[in-house]
């Protein structure tokens, strides 16, 4: 009888050991010391178990798990110095030392449906951008994963085990700090910066497959809609004309995608890295949402605009694609160090300026009209519509008035004229085409007292552009002068309360849609041509 009481006793006594010896793991190392089995404290009962007790399955099996823990687990928490993620000044900040990775039992608590990979990099708590990390259970940043951190801290208030490092996509494990290596947390890495290959690259216009986000909403990869922060409507169409351009595309898909950590913070090439981050983003044939947020790209863009463009306050699109054309050209000619960038290449024209002067004669009361020709290299041609009727009759009052954009294009044959205020006689003549045209309707025009818009509709062919006649003829130039309509900017509504939308071109499912920020539609051609045009991007026929 004594030795079944005692045999009880020695089991939940063993019981009570293991499960203690596990928690002590998770102490500092000086305190593990205290209560290791060899002090006084924790010693096993002096009283030895009957030699004929046989240990049973259940206590075997607990002994058993706790041997293989002891083999397989490394130190749990080891003495790390770590600074907090910024140095200061005379300081240098230790880095982690390197744990061996394995696998992880907590990758089943990972939630891809709460990451969010669009906003900018910056610790919830701290707000610093370095040594941030991503929590993969609940999508919130934190610095650090070192002890005395805001994400150790995390780790241990919330039960959150597995975080993400934003800069050099590696995965760790807390407050164990062990790196995590195992293949289901790629599509995870992908979509924090997607990486493709050039035969992905090439197969963008003609993959016609759309694609379906965690929760069930398809999208068509490059047609994504973004999200409207508060008032960057134009915003959204210039990137969503932009973004679908191929050599532009290109281009910014491969700039810097091969670099494991990149200084996106550097505010000499944050406009052109976060502008490339994006279009990969827009491209993404696995997004975990059916949405995009330019939360990043507007950062930089008020930040080098010196909050000339902000988020606020509605502004002209023209007026951003032109500063956005300079900047990115700026930035690329710095770190590429080259004179001609992609922006050049596909945007830049020549165009002739003939302007007169004349000559009066006294004697002969005669005037001489004599052309000077100057060459200027152009990025966009604006188109002068012309003004609507003061007074209108009953059949004006009950139609708009339209144009044909050829008759707009008679700007630039080298025939017509335009007059300055001192009288002199301006004519215009293209003398190269660049491969991607950029046409703008001059619809608001400022006065005295408000903002005017000029709602004449203006006729241009989808298809088959040809502009032969309005270019200098040279014989030795056999590049195509045939362009297609691939983006389409208009306005809708008031001048000082519209908004801003585009019509852009799937080339993969040869479809128009309509995109007005998170709203995409499809739509017919002849749709978009009875549309209020803005500005509008045409695509050489090569």
């Amino acid at each position: 009888m004594n030795d079944k009481k005692n045999y009880q006793k020695n089991q939940i006594f063993t019981k009570t050991k293991i499960i203690f010896y596990q928690k002590i793991q998770f102490l500092p190392k000086k305190y593990q010391n205290k209560f290791s089995p060899s002090t006084p404290e924790m010693s096993t009962p002096s009283k030895e178990q009957p030699k004929d007790t046989v240990i049973s399955d259940e206590t075997e099996e607990i002994l058993t798990k706790k041997r293989r823990l002891n083999e397989n687990s490394t130190q749990p928490f080891e003495e790390v110095k770590q600074n907090n993620g910024t140095a200061t000044n005379g300081q240098t900040q230790q880095q982690t030392p390197k744990v061996p990775a394995r696998r992880c039992p907590y990758l089943g608590t990972i939630r891809r449906h709460l990451l969010d990979f669009d906003f900018e990099k910056l610790c919830s708590v701290s707000l610093t951008n370095i040594n941030v990390y991503a929590c993969l259970v609940c999508g919130k940043y934190y610095q650090g994963r070192g002890k005395s951190t805001h994400a150790y801290f995390h780790s241990l208030e919330q039960n959150h085990h597995v975080f993400l490092n934003l800069h050099n996509q590696k995965v760790y494990c807390l407050p164990d700090n062990y790196e995590v290596e195992d293949n289901s947390l790629n599509d995870i890495k992908f979509n924090l910066k997607p990486r493709y290959t050039k035969e992905e690259v090439l197969k963008l216009d003609q993959n016609g497959v759309n694609s379906r986000a965690l929760d069930g909403t398809e999208y068509i990869p490059g047609c994504i809609g973004l999200n409207n922060v508060k008032a960057t409507d134009y915003v959204n169409v210039v990137i969503q004309a932009l973004c679908r351009l191929k050599d532009l595309r290109n281009f910014f898909i491969f700039y810097d995608n091969d670099a494991e950590t990149s200084d996106v913070m550097n505010n000499k090439t944050i406009l052109t890295k976060r502008f490339a981050e994006l279009i990969r983003k827009i491209w993404n044939p696995k997004n975990f949402k059916g949405h995009v947020s330019p939360h990043e790209l507007l950062q930089a863009i008020s930040l080098k605009s010196d909050k000339k463009f902000t988020i606020i306050e509605q502004k002209d699109p023209l007026q951003l694609m032109a500063w956005l054309f300079n900047e990115l050209h700026s930035e690329l000619q710095k770190t590429l160090k080259v004179k001609e960038t992609v922006v050049t290449k596909s945007f830049q024209g020549e165009i002739e300026i003939l302007k007169s002067d004349i000559i009066q004669d006294a004697k002969r009361d005669d005037r001489t009209v004599i052309y000077h020709s100057t060459t200027t290299k152009f990025m966009y041609l604006t188109l002068d519509i012309p003004p609507t009727p003061l007074y209108k009759d009953s059949v004006e009052k009950s139609t708009l008035p339209q144009v044909l954009l050829f008759d707009l294009l008679k700007k630039f044959d080298g025939v017509s004229y335009t007059e300055n205020k001192e009288g002199n006689r301006i004519k215009y003549r293209i003398k190269k085409l660049p491969k991607y045209l950029v046409l703008h309707m001059k619809r608001f025009t400022h006065n005295s007292f408000y903002l005017e818009k000029n709602n004449t509709l203006v006729n241009f062919p989808v298809n088959n552009l040809d502009l032969k006649n309005y270019i200098y003829v040279d014989e030795s130039n056999t590049t195509s002068t045939r362009y297609n309509l691939i983006a389409n900017i208009c306005h809708d509504g008031k001048p000082n309360a519209g908004i801003y939308k585009v019509y852009v071109r799937n080339k993969a499912l040869d479809l128009w849609l309509d995109i007005q920020d998170l709203h995409v539609t499809p739509t017919m051609p002849q749709l978009v041509a009875l549309s209020e045009a803005y500005i509008q991007i045409y695509e050489r026929q090569d």
